[in-house]
């Protein structure tokens, strides 16, 4: 622990036994004699009150239990960015020429090594690092002026989150040596911003990922900061109480990935303030809260000018209850992929691949869902079973087959934007279609299907019932009884008469005939 004070004591950060805090206070606290140290706990529940002892407020907290008084001695201050890299990097003994043994930390273990094995070596020469991490090493600041420009200039890459940087400025210190910087994790330093935009020194004019999770940084101070961030890629800002204030106006034009979440003040209508950044193309909002969203620039069956880029949205964790919200996400004219689970709308429903398919149905682009890739067959079996579930809702509206008297009214096109285009698709559901069926009765499963053999003709064409549910495996395990043909052998598809021509294949063997929307009147194709 450190024996005297630093100069610029408050407003340090500090470690305390493995807890962080930041110094409010140095001085006497009478009627104890002898210097204190104020401080107040980043873990509120560490602390015993809130700056003030016996009557008299020697500093204030954001949380009544926050603050202590610590003697000095029992501090630590930390260390500078190059001592912390030489004690994690560096052999701790320099061997003589003539000597082999030597011994090296590995983490905080020194391990004996023989010889001078060539990834240690790599190491051990600070101008070769490259990629350096630096989590919880308790450092405090750049040091020696142009000491890490000279020792270590070729790193690219540093973890410096959990440490005791205590400003943005003692980051531009260190930054200002490493001319190659590209990316960079802050995470969980309590930081002070500048209130205005700090002159250009050229710090980050390499970097692409940046790092702030849990820094107390606010939306302004991003915007200040970020013309120094020429080139960004990639911002994390999780878990910072940001209120979206303002647009970004000639900043974070470059920024391909911005993660928001955990920000519980941010809502839809923040949101359209970053919808114009030209680049973006993943956005993370997870457990911000978010219940609702409405583009309102664009119409029913339209797509949204916001967001232009955006390819990938993370919706996890949130308030999302109701469909019109995905009818709305179809909007995104380049949304390709979506994470949306542990919502309302994911999880209170029973079954899950149905609330799935009713997904994919109402966002006609979508290629992944919940990392999970949308393949060709799945889109058209979730489109027809979608077409199909709300077949006598849209016949209520005002559908009809004849093309000439298909108006369903402004609600249900409201309710289901992309209806009116599946009937386009696939032609609008027939009648018999739309029959209530008993879906306990194993009578109203069966499937009622021709059987070809396209490469067989001597083979007559038989008509066979088999349930729905019925797995391409057993189907194969059924026909291979029946021809006296190897399950191995044999390929699997079929046509149905809503689509002439087209053969669709029953590639996977675990799915069943209602996965790949195989109805009554279709006809399996049998090749060995």
């Amino acid at each position: 622990m450190n024996s005297t004070l630093p100069s610029d004591v408050i407003g340090r950060r500090v470690e305390v036994n493995g807890e962080h805090a930041t110094v409010r206070f140095s001085g006497i606290v009478p009627p104890v004699a002898g210097p204190w140290l104020g401080v107040e706990w980043d873990n509120p529940e560490r602390g015993k009150h809130d700056g003030s002892h016996e009557g008299t407020v020697y500093f204030k907290c954001r949380h009544p239990t926050a603050g202590s008084f610590i003697r000095p001695n029992k501090v630590n201050f930390g260390v500078d960015f190059l001592t912390a890299i030489k004690n994690r990097y560096v052999l701790e003994d320099e061997p003589k020429e003539e000597e082999t043994e030597q011994i090296v930390i590995i983490g905080n273990k020194p391990v004996e090594t023989i010889g001078f094995d060539s990834v240690i070596k790599q190491q051990s020469q600070l101008s070769k690092l490259q990629d350096v991490s630096l989590r919880n090493c308790a450092v405090n600041g750049a040091g020696d002026q142009g000491g890490i420009a000279k020792a270590c200039p070729n790193i690219r890459s540093i973890d410096l989150s959990k440490n005791l940087l205590s400003s943005w400025e003692e980051v531009i210190d260190i930054a200002n040596q490493l001319k190659h910087l590209e990316v960079l994790n802050l995470s969980e330093n309590k930081l002070t911003f500048p209130s205005s935009s700090p002159s250009p020194t050229g710090a980050f004019s390499m970097l692409k990922v940046l790092v702030l999770n849990r820094t107390g940084i606010t939306w302004a101070e991003v915007l200040c900061c970020a013309s120094g961030w020429p080139v960004l890629e990639k911002l994390y800002l999780e878990s910072n109480n940001i209120v979206i204030s303002e647009r970004p106006t000639d900043v974070l034009q470059t920024v391909k990935l911005l993660d928001l979440s955990s920000n519980q003040s941010i809502d839809e209508n923040q949101l359209f303030l970053i919808a114009y950044l030209p680049r973006l193309e993943q956005l993370i909002l997870s457990d911000i809260g978010i219940s609702s969203i409405h583009f309102p620039d664009a119409g029913i069956g339209c797509k949204t000018s916001m967001f232009p880029s955006l390819q990938y949205l993370v919706l996890n964790d949130n308030q999302i209850a109701q469909w019109s919200f995905m009818n709305e996400l179809d909007k995104l004219q380049s949304l390709h992929a979506l994470s949306c689970t542990r919502n309302p709308l994911t999880e209170g429903s029973k079954d899950a691949q149905t609330t799935r398919q009713f997904i994919i149905a109402r966002i006609g682009q979508l290629r992944t869902l919940n990392k999970c890739a949308v393949e060709p067959e799945e889109r058209r079996g979730a489109e027809l079973d979608y077409r199909k579930a709300f077949g006598n809702e849209w016949k209520k509206a005002g559908g009809h087959q004849d093309p000439e008297k298909n108006r369903p009214n402004e609600e249900f096109l409201a309710a289901h934007p992309r209806y009116q285009a599946l009937c386009l698709k696939y032609g609008a559901p027939e009648d018999g279609e739309l029959k209530t069926q008993q879906p306990f009765l194993l009578k109203n499963q069966l499937l009622t299907l021709k059987i070809k053999y396209p490469n067989q003709l001597d083979q007559k064409v038989i008509e066979k019932q088999l349930p729905e549910s019925m797995t391409v495996q057993k189907v194969k395990g059924l026909l291979s009884r029946l021809l006296k043909v190897p399950v191995s052998e044999l390929l699997l598809s079929y046509e149905s008469p809503k689509m002439p021509g087209k053969e669709i294949e029953l590639e996977n063997d675990l799915q069943s005939l209602q996965f790949y929307s195989v109805e009554n009147g279709d006809c399996l194709l049998v090749r060995w």
